[in-house]
C-alpha cells in the first residue's frame, strides 16, 4: 500500500487520500464484525446531529457522545481490507479531516482492544493523508481504491465485496454517508449511447490494465 507522500498539507475544501495499516503488518479487521464496527463508527460521525440513527455509546460505564462532522467531511470514496484502510475525503475546513480521522481511529481502537483484550497502539504511527491536486489524480485514485480487493478476488467478486463503495458507485446500494456524485459526474454520457454515469464508471475500474500506477506516480505499493 501507499509508504511516501506522507506530508499533511491541509486546505479548505481539499481532497485527500487517507490510509493507514496495522501495526506491525498486523491484521485491523479479524471478521465481518470488526469490518462492520468500522463502518459504522464512519456512519455514527458523518451522519446528521439529529438523524434518529445517530447514538452514543457507552465504553466501560462512560458514556460517550460522538462528535458530529456532517457538513464538514464528505467520505468520497473507501476500501478495508484486512490489515489495511483506504478513504477518499473532501474537508471543508482546514483541520476537519485530522480531527474526523483522529476520533475514528481512536474509537475503533478503543472497540477492537477491548474485544481482543490487548493494550497498545493498533495502527502504524500516524495515519497518511495526501492531498489530491488534479482531476486526473482523483479519477484513477478512486478506481485504485476500489480494486483493492482484485488483489485476492476477480472482478465478478469485486462487485460483491461488501465492504468498499463500489456498489454505491455503480449503484447497487445507497449509503447516504457515502457521496460518490463528485466522482461519478465526470462519467456522465456526452453522447446519445444510453450509457449512464455508473455504467461508464464500472468500465473505467474494470478497464485498469496498466496506467494507474503509472498516474499515480508516488505512491510504493508494499506487501
Amino acid at each position: 500500500m501507499p509508504a511516501r507522500n506522507t506530508k499533511r498539507e491541509y486546505i479548505e475544501n481539499g481532497i485527500y487520500h487517507v490510509y493507514n495499516r496495522g501495526v506491525e503488518k498486523r491484521d485491523i479487521f479479524m471478521d465481518d464484525r470488526d469490518y462492520k464496527t468500522f463502518l459504522y463508527f464512519l456512519k455514527q460521525y458523518l451522519i446528521p446531529e439529529d438523524d434518529p440513527e445517530k447514538k452514543s455509546s457507552n465504553f466501560n460505564g462512560r458514556l460517550f457522545v460522538r462528535k458530529n462532522f456532517f457538513g464538514k467531511i464528505d467520505l468520497l470514496a473507501y476500501c478495508l481490507m484486512p490489515n489495511h484502510f483506504h478513504l477518499l475525503i473532501k474537508q471543508k475546513g482546514g483541520r476537519d479531516l485530522s480531527e474526523f480521522i483522529s476520533a475514528l481511529i481512536i474509537s475503533y481502537s478503543m472497540y477492537f482492544n477491548d474485544r481482543y483484550e490487548r493494550t497498545g497502539g493498533l495502527f502504524q504511527g500516524r495515519f497518511k493523508a495526501v492531498l489530491v491536486k488534479n482531476d486526473n489524480y482523483l479519477l484513477h485514485l478512486s478506481r485504485y481504491i476500489h480494486l483493492n480487493p482484485n488483489k485476492v478476488r476477480n472482478l465478478v467478486k469485486l462487485k460483491e465485496y461488501e465492504f468498499s463503495s463500489y456498489q454505491e458507485y455503480l449503484r447497487t446500494r445507497n449509503t447516504k454517508w457515502v457521496k460518490p456524485e463528485l466522482i461519478l459526474d465526470y462519467f456522465e454520457q456526452n453522447k446519445n449511447d444510453g450509457m449512464v454515469s455508473s455504467d461508464n464508471y464500472r468500465i473505467f475500474v474494470e478497464d485498469y490494465i496498466h496506467d494507474t500506477e503509472k498516474i499515480l506516480e508516488g505512491l510504493t505499493l508494499e506487501d
